[in-house]
Order: structure tokens, then C-alpha cells, then sequence
């Protein structure tokens, strides 16, 4: 039985820098690597931040503290991002890029109007919504209203929080579109048959802690199995940990999605460069996820086919451990197990007491039963 495909997604993010240059070589990087697909963050900074949005402690850290002192705290936020905007032509090209490079182009909308200019004008059929919008309920109708699968990461979230977020998803999906939206709605929606088909043919969950990078420490990597039970859809991680392992732990546990950040170079400017995997670690991810899903296989505990033509090598059987006349009891003294013996040593104390029915020389393979005669 082979194990789900995990589906892998290079998160290149804002790592481009507001550089259309740099963002088709990240697609190429992507492609190469043998990613499922490459994303990128669809927004306009002016409707994602208020000037007064301070930047997060890790963004500060990662953008140095010159840069922060410049912009000052109070609109540094704002200023970082318009930086790192794409525009509808650059969308346009990237698109076009990842078409011809054989890797599935998407993007993290931040605001309705960019969810419908993936979904209406770039033809997405995927999306992929951020931990920061779990409770953005406009945005979650929205997504759900686009019939197109998501994959939610729920990051910063109690388990409360995520069933609220699915309630909103249910009833986006399962209501007619012009059913007045509500918490009593949402409620009805999520309780409902036609709620639950949806979002089981529709929802992915991932586990996430947004802090970038992620101590080890801070994973809890079961809280995926957690989320799995909870909501029965399908799980993943969005992992900002350094390295691989955490990653590999997860499609291990289960995960079907498995998205991570990556760069041309973790030494560039910008906020998310130093916790992103540099071209060799996504090439080692990638390559480490995919033979993950071979090795778990098949749940069923019998020989693997491999194995078959080995078992009569290497497991034991019943053997004369000294010359054994015709009608002498077969004793602890004169058996022995060895590999290439005849019966199994599973029945080994079977067979004492029982008379030979013929003779043995040493080290001669006890046939099998029937050729002796029983006990006494």
C-alpha cells in the first residue's frame, strides 16, 4: 500500500524582496527541489496594517536594528511592507513562470480583494490562509464562498478558536450565497450534514507555531494528531523551525501538507530570510519527504516482499545435535535450532519425546511434521 503523497509547499513568501527577478528564481529553486508548489503573499500593505502597526520582535531582530530605529516603531510595519507588495503584472509573470517551470503557482490573500484577484483574474485552485487570519471571518467567508479547497494554518489558536473558524468555512461552503452570515449561522452551518461534507472535501488544517524561527521546544508536534481527532481532516505542518526534522517528524505523524519557507540566500535583508531553508535544505526536504511516504507504507505487519526469500536463510529449524537412531526420543540433549534445519524452532519443545522414525546423522534437518511419529 503506498503511503498519501505529501504535498509540498516552498513558501518563498516576501522573500523576493519586491524583486520580480528574485522571485523567478525562487520558482526556479522550487521546481528544481521538487516542490508540489511554490507561494507567494498576495496583499496591499495600506489594507493589511494600520501606520500606527508595530512590527513583530522577530521582525525587528530579522531586519536589523537600524532599519527599525529608521522607520521607527510606530509605522515600521507599514514601511516593511510596502517594500515587499507584488504587483498584478508581477502575479501576472509569476504565474507564467510557474506554468513553465511544471510547479503549481499560489499565494496567501491578506484582504478579500486580493482573494478574488487570485481566484477571478490568476485562476488559482487552491488557497492557503495564514494563522493571522484564523479569526478574520470576512476573509474565511470569502474563501469559502470561492468553492475552491483551502488549507488553513492555525498558528497562535486554541482548539476553540479553529472549530469557530471551521464553523464560518462550513457555512461559506454548505449555504446559498445569499445567506446572511452570523454566529448563529456559522453554528447552524458547522452542526449540520451538509457543513460537515464540505469541509471534509474541502479543509486542510495546519498545525503551526508562529514564531520565526521556532525553537524545538515550541512545536508540539502532537497537537497536529490533536487537530486530526478533533475536526477529522486531513493535517499538516507549516513549519518555521530551522532545518528539516521537524518537517520529516510531521509527514512521519501523518501530515499530507507540509509547507516551509525558503530563500536564495538567509544572509539577504527582510524579515523572513534567516528562518528559511537555504536551496540545499529544500532540496534535502523534499527529497527526505518523499522517501518518508515510502517508508511508511503499509500499516499491515506481515513480511515485506523483500523479505520473503530471506526467511528460509535466515530464521531457524530443528536439527540433529548428534546422531539419532531410528525410534529414539527426540531430547533437549539431541536437538538443536540452526539455520538451514528443517521444522520451525518455533515447535521445538513439540517435538521432545517424540520417537524418530528414522535415523539422523548430525547436523541433519528434523523434517517436517508428519514424517515422525507422534509422542509416546
Amino acid at each position: 500500500m503506498k503511503h498519501p503523497h505529501v504535498f509540498v509547499i516552498a513558501e518563498a513568501g516576501v522573500n523576493h524582496n519586491g524583486s520580480l527577478d528574485m522571485a523567478r528564481q525562487l520558482i526556479d529553486l522550487a521546481a528544481e527541489a521538487g516542490a508540489d508548489a511554490v507561494k507567494f503573499q498576495t496583499f496591499q500593505a495600506s489594507k493589511l496594517v494600520t501606520a500606527a502597526a508595530r512590527k513583530a520582535d522577530y521582525q525587528v531582530v530579522n531586519t536589523g536594528v537600524a532599519e527599525a530605529e529608521r522607520e521607527g516603531e510606530a509605522g515600521g510595519q507599514l514601511a516593511m511592507l510596502k517594500k515587499l507588495e507584488l504587483d498584478e503584472a508581477a502575479h501576472d509573470a509569476l504565474v507564467a513562470h510557474a506554468k513553465a517551470r511544471g510547479v503549481e503557482f499560489m499565494s496567501t490573500p491578506f484582504d478579500v480583494d486580493s482573494l478574488d484577484f487570485l481566484v477571478k483574474k490568476l485562476g488559482v485552485t487552491r488557497l492557503k490562509l495564514g494563522s493571522g487570519d484564523l479569526t478574520n471571518a470576512q476573509l474565511l467567508l470569502a474563501a469559502a464562498r470561492s468553492g475552491l479547497p483551502l488549507i488553513l494554518s492555525t498558528g497562535m489558536s486554541t482548539l476553540a478558536e479553529v472549530e469557530a473558524a471551521l464553523a464560518v468555512l462550513a457555512f461559506g461552503y454548505s449555504a446559498a450565497p445569499d445567506a446572511r452570515p452570523g454566529t448563529d449561522a456559522f453554528q447552524a452551518a458547522w452542526a449540520s450534514a451538509a457543513g460537515q461534507a464540505a469541509l471534509a472535501g474541502k479543509v486542510t488544517l495546519l498545525h503551526c507555531t508562529t514564531e520565526y524561527p521556532t525553537p524545538f521546544d515550541q512545536v508540539n508536534l502532537r497537537a497536529m494528531d490533536t487537530l486530526a481527532q478533533a475536526f477529522s481532516l486531513p493535517v499538516g505542518l507549516s513549519d518555521h523551525t530551522p532545518g528539516i526534522s521537524a518537517a520529516l517528524a510531521a509527514a512521519a505523524r501523518g501530515a499530507v501538507v507540509v509547507e516551509k519557507h525558503f530563500t536564495l540566500d538567509k544572509s539577504l535583508p527582510g524579515p523572513d530570510h534567516v528562518a528559511s531553508l537555504s536551496p540545499d535544505e529544500l532540496h534535502a526536504l523534499v527529497q527526505g519527504l518523499r522517501e518518508v511516504q515510502h517508508i511508511l507504507g503499509s500499516a499491515v505487519k506481515a513480511p515485506a516482499a523483500v523479505e520473503l526469500s530471506n526467511r528460509a536463510v535466515a530464521r531457524r529449524g530443528l536439527v540433529a545435535a548428534a546422531p539419532i537412531r531410528k525410534g529414539e526420543a527426540f531430547t533437549e540433549a539431541n536437538l538443536a535450532v540452526k539455520r538451514g534445519g528443517g521444522v520451525p524452532a518455533i515447535h521445538f519443545w513439540d517435538w521432545i519425546g517424540r520417537s524418530a522414525t528414522r535415523a539422523y546423522a548430525e547436523d541433519e534437518a528434523i523434517r517436517e511434521p508428519g514424517q515422525e511419529s507422534p509422542r509416546g
